[in-house]
């Protein structure tokens, strides 16, 4: 399975006897799946199924996914609702025995709302059923494509990605390079900084001490190199992968920019405090672009 966005379109359409319809699909940027539907009425149970579709093609985004259907009129053929129909009698009769009514004419009860009905032939069970598995399919095709269309932006996002690894990869070995001369600038740091308490002796040693061990500590970004050397070969090994990466590779991003904050401040060089803000510039735009890796 190769890198799949999460940003994509798709329509289908499909065509029954007297039905009409097309399908739909479309997805953006989400932690988890959603899927929204809209239907013809009548039609309940395609829901269920797409999202039975949308669960067993994605892991992630927010799917919104429409089918419109259009019932093509049939030539003259009608029916009369007879219940309907002697609902309106039962209610004209009561008027009529009092005299505050005459006897309504058939062509005014045809007229009436709900009489006289298109005739549809999907009132009947196996019509109707046969008819919605169409929809469904359609609604089938439908996701397939959306799923191509994803895994199509994906294959687009991944010499992306792997451009900004190596970018981040070419910045920290200038950092390595720069953190040599963190011993000498923490040297000249400190000197300066025993030169200053040398002008009051009180617990002169304990300062001394105190001072000498954080500028040491400072001066060590060998651990935060380290770790953003193992996060660039987790970073391909996911971008390569077989397996939904999308997750994974945004905690990564997340870890990439903590050792990369962390090597800013400890910083003791401008050169190597510039390397460091290039490097959170570039996370972050990897980060943006991982925000749509399903």
């Amino acid at each position: 399975m190769a890198l799949s966005g999460m940003t994509g379109f798709a329509r289908c359409e499909g065509v029954l006897g007297a039905w009409t319809w097309f399908v739909e699909a479309r997805s953006v940027n989400g932690r988890n799946l959603e899927t929204r539907f809209r239907g013809p009425p009548g039609f309940d149970g395609l829901e269920r199924l797409a999202r039975e579709a949308a669960q067993s093609r994605f892991q992630r985004g927010q799917l919104t996914v429409a089918l419109q259907a259009k019932r093509a009129d049939s030539a003259g053929a009608v029916r009369v609702n007879i219940e309907q129909l002697e609902r309106y009698l039962d209610l004209a009769e009561r008027y009529v025995r009092q005299g505050r009514a005459t006897p309504p004419a058939m062509d005014g009860l045809y007229a009436l709302r709900g009489v006289v009905e298109a005739a549809d032939d999907t009132d009947e069970p196996d019509a109707r059923a046969e008819i919605e598995a169409a929809m469904a399919r359609t609604l089938a095709e439908a996701m397939d494509a959306l799923k191509a269309a994803r895994l199509e932006e994906g294959t687009a996002l991944t010499p992306v990605l792997g451009g900004q690894v190596d970018r981040i990869e070419a910045l920290i070995a200038q950092a390595e390079t720069e953190a040599g001369g963190q011993t000498e600038a923490v040297k000249d740091r400190f000197a300066r900084r025993l030169s200053e308490l040398l002008d009051d002796r009180t617990n002169l040693d304990a300062l001394v001490v105190q001072e000498a061990a954080v500028l040491a500590a400072k001066a060590d970004v060998r651990e935060e190199l380290d770790r953003l050397t193992s996060h660039v070969a987790a970073a391909r090994a996911l971008v390569a992968g077989d397996a939904a990466a999308g997750r994974r590779l945004d905690f990564l991003s997340q870890e990439f920019m903590r050792e990369a904050n962390t090597l800013c401040s400890k910083s003791a060089t401008i050169a190597l405090t510039t390397i460091g803000l290039e490097l959170k510039a570039v996370i972050e735009q990897f980060r943006e672009q991982v925000a749509n890796v399903e």
